[in-house]
Order: C-alpha cells, then sequence, then structure tokens
C-alpha cells in the first residue's frame, strides 16, 4: 500500500464525506476540515521520505544489501512511533482522530472512535490499494517479457510511468 501525494486531496475530499453525510461528525466548514486531514497525510509523507533517505544513506554507509534497506527503515520507524508499511493506515488514523479531537474545524463528534476509524480506513485502503492495481496493470502489459531481466526492469519502469500518468498518479 502507497499512499500517493496527488491522491491526498481526493482522499481528504472522501474522507470529510463519509463522515458528515452520515453524522458521524459535525462540521460548519468541510473546505477547512480537509485541509486538516491534508495536513495530517502530507506530514506522514514527510516523515515516511525522511525515514527512508536516513535508511538509504546508512545502508550505503554500511555497505548493505536492498533487504537491509527494509530493516533499517523499521529500526527508524519504530524509533520515531511512525507507522510503515502495513502498520501505515493505523498510524495515520491515529493522527487522524487526533486532529478531530484538536481542529477548530470539527463543530461535534457523534460517532464512537472505532465508527470513525473503520470509515477513514475504508476510504485511505481505497486509495492506497491503487499501487497494487497499477502494478498489475504493469506486468499485464509486459508479460511477455520475462521477469528479472534487464530488459523487464527497463520496461517495466517505463511502463510504469504510463500507467502512473493514466491514473493521474504521481510521487
Amino acid at each position: 500500500m502507497k499512499l500517493y501525494s496527488s491522491k491526498i486531496p481526493v482522499i481528504a475530499l472522501d474522507i470529510v464525506r463519509a463522515l458528515t453525510v452520515d453524522g458521524d461528525l459535525e462540521t460548519s466548514n468541510p473546505r477547512e476540515m480537509e485541509t486538516d486531514i491534508e495536513a495530517v497525510l502530507r506530514e506522514y509523507l514527510r516523515m515516511e521520505r525522511n525515514i527512508t533517505e536516513r535508511a538509504k544513506d546508512r545502508v550505503e554507509a554500511v555497505g548493505g544489501t536492498r533487504q537491509d534497506l527494509g530493516k533499517y527503515k523499521k529500526a527508524l520507524a519504530d524509533q520515531h512511533n511512525v507507522g510503515t508499511g502495513t502498520e501505515a493506515i493505523s498510524y495515520i488514523l491515529n493522527q487522524l482522530l487526533i486532529i478531530f479531537m484538536r481542529s477548530p474545524h470539527v463543530d461535534e463528534i457523534f460517532a464512537e472512535d472505532d465508527a470513525i476509524r473503520r470509515k477513514c480506513r475504508r476510504v485511505l485502503e481505497r486509495h492506497m490499494n491503487e499501487d497494487e492495481v497499477i502494478d498489475q496493470e504493469v506486468r499485464d502489459k509486459i508479460k511477455n517479457i520475462q521477469e528479472g531481466t534487464k530488459t523487464w526492469e527497463v520496461e517495466y519502469a517505463r511502463v510504469m510511468d504510463q500507467v502512473k500518468r493514466k491514473h493521474g498518479v504521481n510521487e
């Protein structure tokens, strides 16, 4: 699962709609609430990029392998209490609940935390699973090339750029 910066405004809008339409919370200014949600998501991306860069630097410094990158990234994420990988959505949900409680743009919360989490999780999973859909579409387009070869790597990257543009997904 991956969070794309280009999808952040759409995710924020979907979360506000999901929570306000059913009356889980009330806001007098939905656009400002979207801005609060966008801020949480952008901060998550910033922290994740920072952790990834620091992990890459560490791997480079010690001469590690690609597998070491994941270990260093996990250790740095744990050190900074940031969820990555499969823990990303849970971390983001916690941050969203905090912002809903503190935001001056959320007038009233009527639903329990678990109900809000479930609705927000559905929205996040729908948008963050797009990465898997894109990967499958790319693989389907280059299925005639043997995976693992240099040609496959080059073609995968080229087709991935095309498919991401088609889906309106940017890093």
